[in-house]
């Protein structure tokens, strides 16, 4: 990924990360842009820069044509060296089109490459197309959180 997609990428980011901690009860709608602007810096404070953060381009196979990011950032764990997917997006013009499932077939060589034994990610609970997709790549799930909403 180069700085001018880097830039578009961070600005999508931001904005949908505000809208899915809306949709999911997280946050209220007042603050969230700066709330999620703020989790973005912490974990890209030097952008393309930032060490163990990789950012790529997600590519049409016949065109080459960009249609998405996907945001994979390298841990240490116990068991070793893991990585995690912040966020994967396809633009909306090009999903439902087996985009994101090549990128993530893709990504597991590059965390061969990395000395990954793993890759996590989260997903929200609302959003059921995801989680069939990483369950159909052999995500498993690894907890759950809950909340319940208290109204005075």
């Amino acid at each position: 990924m180069d700085e001018a997609a880097y830039l578009r990428f961070h600005a999508r980011a931001v904005q949908h990360y505000a809208e899915e901690n809306v949709a999911a009860g997280r946050w209220p709608a007042e603050g969230a842009l700066d709330r999620s602007e703020q989790a973005h810096q912490k974990l890209l404070p030097q952008g393309l820069a930032t060490p163990d953060q990789h950012l790529f381009n997600v590519l049409d196979a016949a065109s080459g044509a960009e249609v998405g990011v996907l945001w994979l950032a390298v841990t240490e764990h116990p068991n070793g060296r893991s990585g995690y997917v912040y966020d994967i997006q396809i633009a909306p013009e090009h999903r439902r089109r087996g985009h994101a499932r090549a990128a993530f077939v893709a990504l597991e060589d590059v965390a061969r490459d990395l000395g990954l034994v793993d890759i996590g990610l989260h997903v929200f609970a609302h959003n059921d197309g995801a989680q069939a997709l990483y369950r159909a790549l052999g995500y498993e799930t690894t907890g759950i959180n809950m909340q319940k909403r208290i109204v005075r």
